[in-house]
């Protein structure tokens, strides 16, 4: 693939970037961009940085998940540079591609603001049907890709290549022999790079940063040592360039676009969100012992407010948004006696309807029914309602590019959820528009359904907004894309394995937290303990190696993970019987009401980083080399992160161990639990204890928010630690 252009060297500028033109000397010309004296972006010298090609899409969905193939005609392998010109204060270049296809290419730059430079690409019509266009520049060998959303299995990309395509990540995610069975006979066994929440945006160990604005597909090959590679399925291709010298100010330049994460409220900061499901007597003994063990408690989220059912993979829920009295009757005398308390409800509610007709118990409303006769469901090209097989029952989709659909969901959310007096909500879902689907604007279901996952966050946003509940009430999603930030109070991690796997599992939890801060997920967590349990329903026998239940020691760990985050809230699982739940034993739910008080002590620190996420995009939970950009070493980091810049947490994330590695940049650090003063010069690794009840915490002793946290639990009765205090041992210093 190579490039040609008969011009001489040459410079053009658009506000404070600088866009070369190098013909080169015996290497092949090469194409730059430079911001505040540095290189930020440039092309493979003597390659085409530009070619497309044709495609021919085979995508076969199944239960939110999507395989794809594409038989494409080569790509262009020659291209040429005819001119390198300021137009309207943009630098526009200009040229040909060459090769199965040929057509003339033009490629704008733009400078939007001192950090932010956008590049708008097309190409002529010759390219016909299914278009595909390759974004062709250079890397280093050792350079580290952060970010592209929500990944939870790599937090470094080098190495892979990855689908930009908002869908079901799958169960197992490549833990064997589970993946194999669950692609096998269900379709649903995923892989290690798909999200629920990808993002086409990333962020580099050398402060390099590009994010596409395009929702059509995309593919990140970033696979070859000194080069990147990005598909987009489309014939024309706009993103940006970002100028920064550390991973904080691209971030704060790169939320200028996906858009800022508000301030939670104070409310849910001040203890745990309680998941359970049972009705109204269950709700009563829970809070009776969660009173005893004096666990703050903020809200308890009724997931199954709307009644629920068995299904093949367990309890699932009625989606047809109203309350079941039957099994929460007296619903309004509970929710006032948690508000005597301080305490809010929160409830669950989706884009799908089912048809409720089958229910035994009646309901109110059929809104499947009513919007199917409304025409407000995703179609079939014959106009009849397409249903997406969820796991025994399908379910239809509200169209959302409809705005009579729009208003109507609307409606039903401020009636019928809005209505009974919760505070917030899980928006779940979003992620399964068909490739083939007929949408009421007339959209390519193709490009929309990457943008679905943020109109439906919007859509959740208007309904807070239009109630005058701005700042008050949060609704957190697991779908999302570029945009979704701007629109989300909340994000969550989708539906992680009981287990301890990186593939699917806590690590996974923990990668997803760092990885999605890089691109604007600033408020973030995890279910405790886990989602997805995999025991066969009315078998009582485990079978090795494909049975996943959630054990009470990685509850535990999760407990203490998840006191550092932004929420901590839990679930019960898909399978409630066969996990551990926070009440199973004393022990445990002394355990649970512990770090609900640890949580609840760094309540002020997370209203402080609340702010600055408004303010700069900032996640609060964050990679350490977001912290400390200086040193050398935290970008290789993959196993901790630090709570702001004040904490630094390293959790047990593996059963039966007791101890962790610890990497502390230099200053002088505090380890939470014993008190230890540690002075830290050039950075080092640490060997820390880390029983049950004491994970490897340190706070930076300079920084107030530590010794507030242990003035708060004095001061709500607790000792930092029970028993002896754990050791720190130095491992090694850095070369």
């Amino acid at each position: 693939m190579s490039l040609s252009s008969a011009l001489s060297a040459m410079e053009q500028h658009t506000g404070e970037f600088q866009v070369v033109w190098d013909p080169g000397e015996g290497t092949g010309g090469q194409v730059l961009v430079r911001a505040n004296g540095r290189v930020v972006w440039e092309s493979v010298p003597g390659e085409a940085f530009l070619s497309v090609a044709q495609g021919a899409p085979d995508v076969v969905e199944s239960r939110g998940f999507f395989t794809i193939r594409d038989e494409k005609t080569p790509f262009t392998l020659k291209q040429t540079l005819e001119g390198v010109a300021l137009e309207n204060g943009n630098v526009v270049l200009r040229g040909f591609l060459a090769g199965e296809i040929h057509t003339a290419w033009c490629m704008t730059l733009e400078a939007l603001d001192a950090q932010q430079l956008q590049f708008r690409v097309s190409v002529g019509p010759e390219i016909g049907e299914h278009p595909r266009l390759k974004l062709r520049y250079a890397c280093a060998a050792d350079e580290r890709f952060f970010g592209f959303g929500e990944q939870f299995t790599h937090l470094d990309l080098k190495g892979r290549q990855l689908d930009i395509l908002s869908q079901e990540p799958g169960i197992g995610r490549g833990v064997q022999p589970l993946t194999w069975m669950m692609n096998t006979f269900f379709g649903a066994g995923g892989d290690d790079t798909r999200s629920n929440a990808p993002v086409p945006h990333y962020v580099t160990s050398e402060c390099h940063s590009v994010c596409l604005e395009n929702h059509a597909l995309s593919r990140f090959d970033l696979r070859a040592e000194e080069r990147v590679e990005v598909e987009v399925w489309s014939e024309a291709l706009c993103g940006r360039i970002f100028s920064g010298n550390t991973p904080a100010e691209l971030v704060e330049a790169y939320t200028l676009l996906s858009g800022r994460m508000a301030p939670l409220p104070e409310w849910i900061q001040q203890g745990a969100v309680v998941g359970m499901q049972g009705g109204t007597d269950r709700v009563r003994e829970m809070v009776a012992r969660l009173l005893e063990a004096k666990a703050p408690v903020a809200a308890y989220w009724l997931q199954d407010w709307v009644g629920a059912r068995q299904t093949s993979v367990g309890s699932q829920l009625w989606w047809n948004w109203e309350l079941d009295p039957e099994r929460y009757p007296g619903w309004d005398g509970l929710r006032e006696e948690l508000a005597a308390d301080g305490v809010r409800l929160m409830s669950y509610v989706n884009p799908f309807l089912v048809d409720v007709s089958e229910r035994a118990q009646g309901c109110e409303r059929n809104l499947f029914c009513e919007a199917r006769d409304k025409g407000y469901l995703v179609c079939h090209a014959d106009g009849s309602p397409y249903l997406v097989q969820n796991t025994s029952f399908s379910a239809g989709m509200v169209d959302l590019t409809h705005p009579e659909a729009r208003a109507w969901l609307k409606q039903v959310l401020r009636d019928q959820v809005l209505g009974v007096g919760v505070s917030g909500w899980m928006a779940d879902f979003g992620e399964a528009l068909p490739f083939d689907a007929c949408l009421h604007d007339g959209s390519d279901a193709a490009e929309f359904r990457n943008e679905y996952p943020e109109a439906w966050a919007q859509l959740n946003r208007e309904v807070i907004a239009e109630a005058g509940l701005e700042g008050d009430a949060v609704f957190f999603a697991r779908s999302g894309f570029t945009r979704s930030p701007g629109s989300c109070t909340l994000f969550w991690l989708g539906d992680q394995l009981t287990s301890w796997r990186a593939e699917d599992g806590i690590r996974s939890a923990l990668t997803g937290l760092l990885s999605s801060g890089f691109s604007g997920f600033s408020q973030n967590h995890s279910d405790i303990g886990g989602y997805t349990t995999t025991a066969v329903p009315g078998l009582p026998l485990k079978i090795p190696f494909l049975d996943y239940r959630r054990s009470r020691e990685l509850l535990w760990r999760w407990i203490e993970l998840n006191a550092f985050t932004a929420v901590f809230r839990t679930h019960e699982g898909n399978q409630p019987e066969r996990n551990y739940q926070v009440d199973d034993d004393p022990h445990t739910l002394a355990h649970f009401a512990r770090f609900a008080r640890v949580f609840s002590g760094l309540g002020p620190l997370r209203v402080r980083l609340g702010q600055e996420a408004a303010e700069k995009g900032l996640p609060v939970v964050r990679h350490p080399w977001m912290s400390f950009p200086d040193d050398p070493n935290t970008a290789g980091l993959s196993w901790q992160f630090t709570l702001g810049e004040s904490f630094m947490v390293a959790p047990v994330l593996d059963p039966g161990v007791d101890t962790v590695r610890v990497y502390l940049p230099s200053g002088s650090w505090r380890h939470l639990w014993s008190g230890a003063a540690i002075e830290v010069e050039g950075g080092g690794w640490y060997e820390v204890e880390a029983p049950l009840g004491a994970p490897a915490v340190f706070y930076l002793a300079e920084n107030p928010d530590g010794e507030a946290l242990v003035a708060a639990l004095l001061a709500s009765g607790d000792r930092p630690v029970d028993a002896s205090p754990p050791r720190v041992r130095v491992l090694e210093k850095p070369a």
